[in-house]
C-alpha cells in the first residue's frame, strides 16, 4: 500500500473513532433516557458531573401537578449533550414521577427534521417544551438562561404557586 493510502485509511479510522467517542451517533424518533445513555456513553459523564442547585431541585421535587416535558435533541449536537445531560441529573435528583419527559431525537440534516417536530416551531436544539394540562407553558431553547433546573422552575412558577429561590413575591390579598 502506498504511504498516502495508508495515511488516508488511518485518518478515516481516527475520525470514525473520534466521532464515536464524541457521541455523534444519530438516534432518531422517540427515545428513552436509557437508550440515549447506552448509545451515547459520554452523556453519562455529563450527567454524573453536573451539580444542580439544590434549592431548585427541592422545588421540582415538591411539584404536585402533572408536568409534561418534550425534549427535542440531537445526539450528535454538543448543546444537547451538555443540557440534556444536565437535565438527566435534574430528573434523577428531583425524583418526581409527576414530571414526565418524552425525548425525541432529530437528524443532523435540517431538511429531514420536519416529521420529528410534529408541527411544532422548533428552530434550535435542544428545545425543552413544557406543558401543563396539555397547554404549552414555556420553553428552554438551545442554552438555558440560568440553568436547566432554574429555567424549569421559572416556567412552572408562572402556572401555579411555587416559590422560586431568590425571587420576592408580594403577599396576596393585601
Amino acid at each position: 500500500m502506498k504511504p498516502l493510502s495508508v495515511a488516508l485509511v488511518l485518518a478515516a479510522a481516527a475520525a470514525l473513532a473520534a466521532g464515536q467517542r464524541e457521541g455523534t451517533v444519530e438516534l432518531l424518533g422517540p427515545l428513552s433516557q436509557d437508550q440515549i445513555l447506552n448509545k451515547c456513553v459520554d452523556w453519562q459523564e455529563v450527567a454524573a458531573a453536573y451539580n444542580p442547585n439544590a434549592e431548585f431541585i427541592d422545588k421540582l421535587r415538591s411539584i404536585s401537578t402533572e408536568v409534561k416535558v418534550e425534549v427535542f435533541l440531537g445526539t450528535w449536537c454538543p448543546d444537547s449533550k451538555a443540557h440534556v445531560g444536565e437535565y438527566f441529573k435534574v430528573l434523577e435528583l428531583a425524583d418526581n414521577p409527576l414530571i414526565q419527559t418524552i425525548f425525541i431525537g432529530v437528524p443532523r440534516d435540517k431538511a429531514k427534521r420536519a416529521p420529528y417536530y410534529q408541527g411544532k416551531d422548533i428552530e434550535r436544539l435542544p428545545t425543552f417544551v413544557v406543558y401543563i394540562d396539555s397547554r404549552e407553558k414555556g420553553r428552554i431553547v438551545e442554552v438555558p438562561t440560568k440553568s436547566v433546573e432554574e429555567d424549569l422552575v421559572e416556567i412552572l412558577s408562572r402556572s401555579f404557586p411555587i416559590s422560586v429561590p431568590g425571587s420576592a413575591r408580594p403577599p396576596r390579598g393585601r
